[in-house]
């Protein structure tokens, strides 16, 4: 490692990992293909890094964004392009219109790179960094590997970035220009195990999910997406909504989001969890919850690129299901329709990010549980999707 590069430190309270799905607790290490005894039994479920306790929210009170909650994640300090610390808006017309006490919208493209995959990156970085990788890589649509791009970019590690020619080119060349190299595959599937076989051969070390059935991303690296829900706790805006809605496809940031929940809950510091909603461009998670079997494949294909895919993770359902949430599946004629409604507020969102105002939509219209304050977690801006 370049000795001018600082060091990132592991969390001293950190005690392991523990799956989510049989608690097995593992050591401190890297888990790519979740928790070794469930992808024995082909129950893939991931695992999350475990505490032996956690420094109080209110006494996180040292930098800004994201790094002012270290001492609550796998590393304490890590690199950071300024992540977290995303604004909140309320949208007083649409909780008008829907009926709603308030409507409030958590703009993640503030983020560096425009998307909430910084969160994640800036913890995953600091991992790779830690245990001397050579290449760090994703599969990615478009806003992992651009974020992933630019970290490594500034970590000065070298990145590849897996992915397929349906790229939107502002994302291309995001990426090109921070000087990661772009590998291409047709099929979305077969980026995983193109970066499986390079981690044996050449040491790639994954930000994304490598296994079929998937199970997360990095562990470290979800970790960091707890963030989210420490803001929206703090927050007097947000801290007594009862809906939150993630646009999703295999729950990432839907999972970190109900972990730092659930931490906050359990220490007391709420009340209560407030309902965790998946919104998905066709029924997978809504499947797999009303008893598919999560680890087979679900047709299906949309523009919402961001959070497409034929696939389902244990943890995507677990969120949905211990918040009391649920999933709703969405239009995408309906999400184009929401982009130029939420346009003319002044957010101009990525059509994948829109999604959770349409599901918001669908779940009012179906009515599982009553909403009276929603939050919509707008995951990226509209500017590097490519409309034409």
């Amino acid at each position: 490692m370049n000795a001018s590069r600082p060091a990132f430190a592991l969390n001293p309270r950190l005690l392991g990992f523990r799956c989510i799905r049989c608690d097995v607790n593992y050591p401190v290490g890297d888990y790519a293909e979740g928790c070794p005894a469930c992808s024995a039994a082909k129950i893939p479920a991931s695992v999350v890094p475990t505490y032996s306790s956690l420094l109080p929210l209110a006494d996180c009170r040292h930098g800004r964004g994201a790094s002012r909650f270290g001492p609550r994640l796998g590393y304490s300090t890590f690199p950071t392009l300024g992540e977290g610390g995303t604004p909140v808006a309320r949208l007083h017309r649409l909780a008008d219109e829907l009926g709603l006490d308030a409507v409030d919208i958590k703009l993640e493209g503030s983020n560096p790179t425009g998307s909430h995959k910084d969160r994640m990156t800036s913890q995953f970085v600091a991992r790779a960094l830690a245990k001397g990788a050579p290449v760090v890589a994703a599969a990615s649509s478009g806003n992992a590997g651009a974020s992933l791009a630019a970290y490594a970019a500034a970590a000065g590690l070298r990145c590849a970035i897996v992915t397929t020619p349906k790229m939107s080119p502002p994302w291309r060349r995001a990426i090109e220009l921070s000087g990661a190299e772009l590998h291409f595959v047709e099929d979305p599937l077969e980026r995983w195990r193109l970066i499986g076989e390079k981690g044996k051969s050449d040491g790639w070390f994954s930000a994304t999910n490598i296994c079929r059935p998937p199970t997360s991303s990095e562990p470290f690296g979800v970790e960091g997406y707890k963030t989210l829900a420490y803001e929206l706790a703090e927050n007097p805006q947000t801290a007594d909504a009862d809906t939150i809605l993630v646009p999703t496809a295999r729950g990432d940031l839907l999972w970190g989001i109900y972990a730092g929940f659930a931490e906050l809950v359990a220490e007391k510091l709420l009340p209560r969890m407030p309902r965790l909603v998946a919104v998905e461009p066709f029924p997978r998670i809504e499947l797999a919850l009303a008893g598919a079997d999560y680890r087979g494949g679900f047709a299906g294909s949309s523009p919402l690129l961001s959070i497409n895919g034929t696939t389902v993770t244990y943890q995507a359902i677990a969120a949905a299901q211990r918040s009391g949430g649920a999933a709703v599946s969405v239009n995408s004629g309906d999400v184009v329709a929401d982009q130029r409604y939420l346009s003319k507020s002044g957010h101009y969102l990525e059509l994948s990010a829109v999604a959770a105002l349409t599901g918001l939509r669908v779940l009012l219209a179906n009515k599982p549980f009553a909403v009276r304050h929603a939050v919509l977690i707008a995951t990226s801006h509209g500017y590097k999707e490519n409309q034409g």
